[in-house]
């Protein structure tokens, strides 16, 4: 059973229409990749899976569940969307760090938050907060910022900063893990210690969807990937058949371009 289902999501700005009859499916652990040129769409497209943008059209399965449906205004609930989101932690392209908080507090925020709801929290608020703490340091480690816990993000460089976004939207367990181009706002000496983070993500089977222009990185990590230009996906299979043996001109066109670059 796949744990996401995207089925005919069409998205429009005005006249403008930006996605149309968008569907995959994506399985428990798998790395999904999206590129394409920009204004293909891929942006609109994570923005709609976080519902930071509504779907004019179309469903969102997880866990076999719909929780969007177009068709049905039950599922579209202002007071649901948060609960929603929980199911995609989204990276950004800019790191979207609080300033004002620490490296640690901008991971432990998030839970904190969610803690406070708990019905046990009053009783267990010690417990709880330990939990998270230790839970954030652990995260922290992994993405090699053990050293930086007390720093705030001002301190740290681009890259390290986009491994705090990382490590925040691992926090709060997503279902699927999103990077909507992790690496377009840093330096090239940067970008390397990102995407080894993300490629540790793949190594351990971390359902992820990565739109990406880093070409050659896509081709390594993906499982999958997809090719979208002007708000549908022309093509999509294996990193060999889309790199190596595209079908569809638009796909051969674009990988041409880039090969140029």
């Amino acid at each position: 059973m796949p744990v996401l289902e995207v089925k005919d999501i069409e998205k429009c700005f005005g006249t403008l229409q930006v996605l149309q009859n968008i569907s995959f499916s994506l399985e428990k652990g798998e790395a999904l990749a999206i590129i394409g040129s920009s204004g293909s769409g891929k942006t609109t497209l994570l923005r709609c899976l976080n519902f930071l943008e509504r779907p004019d059209k179309g469903k969102i399965i997880v866990n076999n569940n719909v929780i969007f449906d177009a068709a049905d205004p039950a599922t579209q609930r202002e007071s649901e969307v948060r609960k929603k989101r929980l199911h995609f932690g989204l990276v950004f392209q800019n790191f979207n760090l609080f300033p004002q908080y620490t490296v640690l507090k901008n991971v432990t925020l998030a839970l904190e938050l969610l803690a406070n709801e708990r019905p046990d929290f009053t009783q267990e608020k010690k417990a709880i907060q330990e939990e998270i703490q230790e839970r954030a340091k652990t995260l922290l480690s992994q993405v090699g910022l053990s050293d930086k816990l007390d720093f705030y993000p001002h301190m740290i460089s681009g890259g390290q900063q986009q491994r705090v976004a990382i490590a925040r939207a691992l926090a709060l367990e997503p279902d699927i893990l999103c990077f909507d181009e992790p690496t377009s706002a840093l330096d090239p000496e940067l970008t390397g210690e990102v995407l080894k983070v993300i490629r540790n993500l793949a190594e351990r089977n971390t359902t992820m969807i990565i739109v990406t222009h880093e070409m050659d990185f896509a081709r390594e990590v993906a499982d999958r990937v997809i090719f979208m230009d002007e708000g549908v996906i022309v093509e999509q299979g294996s990193p060999q058949e889309v790199f190596g043996n595209p079908k569809e001109e638009r796909t051969k066109q674009f990988l041409t371009r880039y090969n140029k670059d």
